[in-house]
Formats: C-alpha cells, structure tokens, sequence
C-alpha cells in the first residue's frame, strides 16, 4: 500500500518534486498537493512576461491537470494549510479539513517584503509576487496609471518592465547605489540602468522611501532626501522573507528559513522542506535552480537511496526587463583573483569572468549570455582552463577549437 505523502505548496519546488519522485519512486507514495493559489503550479519566472503581454497566464502552468492525474496526484489548491500536528501526523486545512501523512514537505515558498513606512495601508500600495499581483497590476496599466515600483532587484525591474510595456507611467525606486547588487557588479549594473531606461523607465538609485502620502488612496511618495514623486499606485518589490509560520507554529526550528539538513528533513522526523522556505546550511536562496537540486535529492532520499545535498552554485539566468542578464559564483571577485573584462556600451554588452588558481570562479553577462550554460559549467565542475583561458571570454566555440589545435 502506497505511504501518503503531502507536500504543502503548490510551487514549481513541489512540482519538480512530484517529478522527480515520478521517476525515482514511482507508486511508492500517495501524493497529494495543497496549495493556497486557485490554480495549477506555474513558473513563476515568467509572471513579468505575463504582465508584459508576452505570454498568455495558461502558457506558463507547469503541466497540464492530466499530468498530474496520470501521476496519482491529488491536487487541492485554493486551499489554505493551518496547522501540522506532529505527533499524530496529521495536516489541517482550512475548513476544519485534516489529513494524514507518513511524510510530509514544506513547499511552502515565500512571501514579500513590504516597507514599515508611513502610508503602507494605503489603499493602492500593492505587491508583486503571484499571478493574483498580475491580474490587479494589468488593471493598472490598461488605466495608464503612475506606478511607483519600490526596489531593483529582479522583481523589482520585472515589474517595472511589465507595467511599462502594458503602458503605464514607471518610476523605480531604489535604496541601493544600483541594480541587482546580489547579481551584478557596478558596471554590468550601470549598463543594465541604461538598457532600463531606453524603455522609458524612470530609475532613482540611492533612493530611501520615507513615506506615502494620501488620505484613503496613495497619492505620492516622499523619499528621505525630501523629493515627492506623484503616484497612483505603489508596488513593493523589495525582497521576499521565507514562509516559515507553519513549522514554526508547530514547533520545528525555524531561523530565517526552515531549517533543513543534507536530506532536506527539518527538526522533525519525516517532515522535510525546500525551496525558497528552506534555510540549509544558513543559507535561503530564494532561487528556482537550488530549489530543483533539492527536489532531486529529497526523492533520492524518500525513494531509499543515497542523497546528499551540499549547497548550490548561486546563479542568475534571464531576461531582465527585456535584456539578458547571467551572473554566477564569486563574480565580484576574492582576494588573489583576477578578472578578464570585456566592456561594450555602444553595443549593449558587458563580460566579466573572474579566475583563480588556473579555474573559472564567477562570470556576469549583460546583453550576450550565449555562453552562460558553459561558463556555469566551468564553475561547477572547477575545470582548469589550461588551453582556453585566452579565447574563453570570445565563447565556447572558439575556445574550444584553440584547445583543440
């Protein structure tokens, strides 16, 4: 008889885990899936294509209700997870609903930051994090409002770009002296700013919000150096915090994230987390590629063979705000290190590889990323670049072919 398994999050972590247990364990569990959004696992990634008009919302599900179904897989989403009972083994749902599990995965993502400033209550100051963002942020644009987007990270600047391209006014506002400071370093960032901007997004760097001004709607917001800058509506985009509320209320260690050790399991037996609510090693990485390593050794480990988990290469591969942009490892650069750099305004590219010891450690890309796969490999597999280190910034092909010769 199958063992029940219930995974709370209906994300693309708990997709890709139901598709790695498919195929390291299939039968073993009965599955089922609780998630809080009314609809099927979607990538998430490409929420700003959807609100840029580039993508329809049914075009970015993961698979299609059948996949699920042909799995076993019971979905109930649009459903909200109260409690976990661990010494009984049982999950409430909303509603008074229970179920029971012989194991159990915390899915259960991340939630966004919003600023503790005066006027955050405001009525128009909103979020962008989940396709419900999506459908209240197109409003929005199609009423051409002024949109205040509130930090320059990723989300930040995917949602300034959807609401541009959907045809609202943007201002992006960030406290940070540029973009993507986890990602980029100040000269891939500067350019990345100025391809941002041809699309007619204001940018202010060094940008500290002070407050939001109105009476029952948000009509401004006042930053700390005094400047006002009008708006109708405000989307915070300032980072995500761990969804943590769940283990923690039952009991289970929780620091930033859900403490999780080499197989994933938490502090208590058989329950397990991953994805971006789960903290290993003291570090949340809030980012889609650690979250499929994850998957694939948690169904390792939950189909009884050998799994171990020892962290991820931290890397970013995709298109911000229309341009391409690829970062990966220690891309700023330790000490005994050195940097080739490949800088091309006029033609929107910048390269940046960083080496030491004879190995790649970290790239940035901006604009070119055809390589990027390849540069990343190089990084994960520490290979020595012994005969390609003076044609690898002009890409695979070329290096490769010099080694050969």
């Amino acid at each position: 008889m199958s063992e029940p398994l219930v995974i709370v999050g209906n994300g693309m972590a708990a997709a890709r885990l139901v598709d790695e247990l498919s195929k390291a364990a299939l039968g073993r569990y009965a599955i089922a899936v609780i998630g809080e959004e009314p609809r099927l696992a979607y990538n998430r990634v490409l929420l700003s294509s959807v609100l840029a008009g580039e993508t329809a919302s049914h075009d970015i599900e993961l698979q299609p209700a059948s996949w699920w179904r042909d799995r076993g897989v019971t979905l109930k989403y649009g459903c909200v997870a109260t409690e976990i009972d661990v010494g009984r083994r049982e999950l409430k749902i909303e509603n008074d609903e229970s179920m029971s599990f012989s194991k159990l995965v915390l899915a259960t993502g991340s939630t966004p930051l919003r600023l503790n400033v005066p006027g955050a209550d405001l009525a128009g100051v909103h979020t962008f994090r989940d396709s419900r963002d999506v459908d209240l942020l197109l409003t929005l644009a199609a009423q051409k409002k002024r949109v205040v987007v509130i930090g320059g990270g990723l989300l930040g600047l995917e949602a300034a770009y959807g609401l541009a391209k959907a045809g609202a006014p943007v201002t992006l506002v960030h406290l940070m002296d540029r973009l993507m400071e986890r990602q980029l370093d100040a000269p891939a960032a500067g350019l990345l700013k100025s391809l941002v901007e041809l699309k007619g997004i204001k940018i202010l760097l060094n940008a500290n919000t002070a407050r939001f001004h109105g009476e029952t709607c948000v009509e401004g917001v006042e930053l700390t150096d005094g400047r006002r800058i009008d708006a109708d509506a405000v989307i915070f985009a300032a980072g995500i915090r761990p969804s943590t509320a769940l283990a923690k209320e039952a009991g289970i260690a929780v620091n930033r994230g859900i403490m999780v050790d080499d197989v994933m399991q938490t502090g208590a037996p058989d329950i397990f987390a991953l994805g971006e609510c789960a903290e290993h090693r003291g570090i949340c990485y809030g980012l889609v590629d650690p979250a499929y390593e994850q998957a694939r050794v948690l169904a390792r480990h939950l189909a009884g063979r050998p799994a171990n988990y020892s962290g991820s290469v931290v890397a970013t591969n995709l298109k911000v705000s229309g341009v391409s942009v690829f970062s990966a490892g220690d891309f700023m650069g330790a000490d005994g290190s050195e940097a080739i750099v490949l800088n091309d305004i006029r033609h929107g590219t910048y390269k940046k590889l960083v080496i030491s010891a004879g190995r790649l450690t970290g790239a940035v890309l901006v604009g070119d990323v055809a390589d990027a796969l390849w540069y990343l490999e190089l990084i994960r597999d520490r290979k020595p670049l012994v005969g390609i280190r003076s044609q690898m910034m002009f890409g695979r092909a070329l290096a490769l072919a010099s080694e050969a010769a």
